[in-house]
């Protein structure tokens, strides 16, 4: 079975685990959302359209009586859309409003079939160049999700693959630019600072998989040792 094949087993088995996550009576911001929309979204889930699952997927929890509720009852048809590339938002805002909705703490059914398809993107995106969602957003988004960067990069050093090495090369240049690996931070909110973890990386574990001259930079080498002594989190003593 393929990487995307995989992925799409996840994306079903996350149908089937949430599938207890019936419908209830959804209320909240009249403002933003007429009748109409909180009878679609009362209603069977895969009945509710797509633009309004975007819709519900982006906005505050302070928009609903009942947020994690919803937002759980959502997860399928959210991360579906997010992780083939058509959830037309930004995907970051999704792991920041996952944790909103205490995602970690729910039934462990529910948390492990999540947890499943973060394993299962990450491998089909390695896999897969161009992939349906940039690389860096991709990584940004689990690693929010899950508090945890080091496991999804080991995952990339192991996967030594022509689509892995373009992948590679597209971050590198992303992330170089400006030299903005000296402050790197990820999630809609900058909830998780990726710089120590993501510039140890490459400039030790995949260095010699990447042709990027600017890694060779001194001043990388010592921001680095700079970042590795601070808390995540704390402000940059070269004030870069």
């Amino acid at each position: 079975m393929s990487c995307s094949e995989q992925l799409m087993t996840a994306l079903d088995a996350l149908d089937h685990a949430f599938a207890s996550e019936g419908p209830f009576l959804v209320t909240g911001c009249t403002h933003c959302y007429s009748e109409r929309d909180f009878a679609e979204l009362s209603g069977p889930l895969h009945l509710i359209g797509d633009r309004l699952v975007s819709s519900v997927a982006a906005k505050t929890p302070d928009h609903w009586e009942d947020f994690p509720r919803l937002y759980r009852h959502l997860v399928p048809r959210i991360i579906r859309l997010l992780v083939t590339g058509r959830l037309h938002i930004d995907g970051e805002l999704i792991a920041s409003r996952l944790i909103h909705a205490g995602w970690a703490t729910w039934d462990v059914p529910l948390t492990e079939a999540l947890r499943d398809v973060w394993s299962a993107w990450w491998q089909s995106t390695l896999h897969t160049h161009p992939s349906p969602v940039p690389v860096r957003d991709c990584l940004s988004v689990i690693t929010v999700a899950t508090n945890s960067l080091r496991p999804w990069l080991d995952t990339w050093t192991a996967t030594d693959t022509p689509a892995a090495d373009a992948h590679l090369a597209d971050l590198v240049d992303d992330v170089t630019f400006e030299f903005e690996i000296t402050d790197l931070r990820m999630g809609f909110y900058d909830e998780y600072d990726a710089t120590a973890e993501l510039l140890g990386w490459l400039l030790t574990d995949v260095r010699d998989r990447v042709i990027d001259t600017r890694l060779d930079a001194p001043f990388l080498h010592e921001h680095l040792q700079a970042t590795a002594q601070r808390p995540r989190g704390s402000t940059s003593p070269l004030g870069i």
